[in-house]
């Protein structure tokens, strides 16, 4: 959030566009595309079948989208042993790792492994999955992710209650005096960005919201900034 004279907070986030549902035929365009729009990092969601019911792509696909882009490229890990992968990930250009904490009974040494291998760690937990299974772990962060929808498909919507979730992370976070980025994944478009924000979240993955095929990726950036600038100062 940035600051108004008056000492409002206005809604601000970096948005992170997921290219699950873009045109892949056409990958490094869409990805220019956004690049030239104003988003800040690449999203991309890794999926294998298993932990999730649906597949989606790996480190090739990663190698395709760093050489499209310099944004960071902000992986998400919807997959069983993360720790196997991990490296291919980074070799192949990732500049954040997510993983889930459903799937890492060593979590620790699974955050340790990412950052040892040059990028920044995060956690994300599903809708029904509780805060307090990362609490001993919060001082390891680059990241934590709230879902906002079950995982495995895009272009679901918004799980209302997934806002008290991120207020009371936002307030685990400060609490901890953590610099990690809130970052939130599910049914964020026009509608959801600014209640989001105002929760606390400083990251907003968006997917259908940018690559709707009805307006172009442009138009559809400007109208989430729009959103969150018309949003009331907090």
């Amino acid at each position: 959030m940035t600051m108004t004279e008056n000492g409002a907070r206005m809604l601000s986030c970096a948005l992170a566009p997921s290219i699950l549902t873009a045109n892949l035929g056409r990958l490094a365009e869409e990805i220019r595309t956004a690049e030239a729009s104003g988003v800040d990092r690449i999203h991309l969601d890794i999926m294998d079948g298993q932990f999730v019911p649906n597949i989606s792509f790996g480190p090739l696909i990663v190698e395709t989208v760093r050489a499209a882009t310099s944004l960071p490229l902000d992986l998400h890990l919807m997959i069983l042993q993360p720790d196997r992968y991990v490296p291919a990930f980074v070799l192949a250009g990732a500049n954040h790792i997510t993983v889930h904490q459903e799937v890492c009974p060593h979590l620790h040494r699974q955050l340790t492994q990412i950052k040892e291998l040059g990028a920044t760690a995060g956690v994300a937990l599903n809708p029904s999955t509780s805060l307090s299974t990362i609490e001993d772990v919060v001082e390891d962060l680059d990241l934590l992710l709230i879902m906002s929808v079950n995982p495995g498909f895009g272009s679901q919507s918004f799980i209302s209650h997934s806002l008290d979730k991120l207020r009371r992370a936002r307030a685990l976070l400060d609490q901890r005096r953590s610099k990690a980025d809130l970052e939130v994944d599910g049914g964020v478009n026009e509608s959801t960005i600014a209640s989001v924000v105002a929760a606390g979240a400083t990251v907003c993955v968006t997917g259908s919201a940018v690559y709707n095929r009805t307006r172009s990726v442009a138009d559809s950036v400007r109208a989430l900034r729009l959103a969150l600038a018309e949003a009331p100062p907090q």
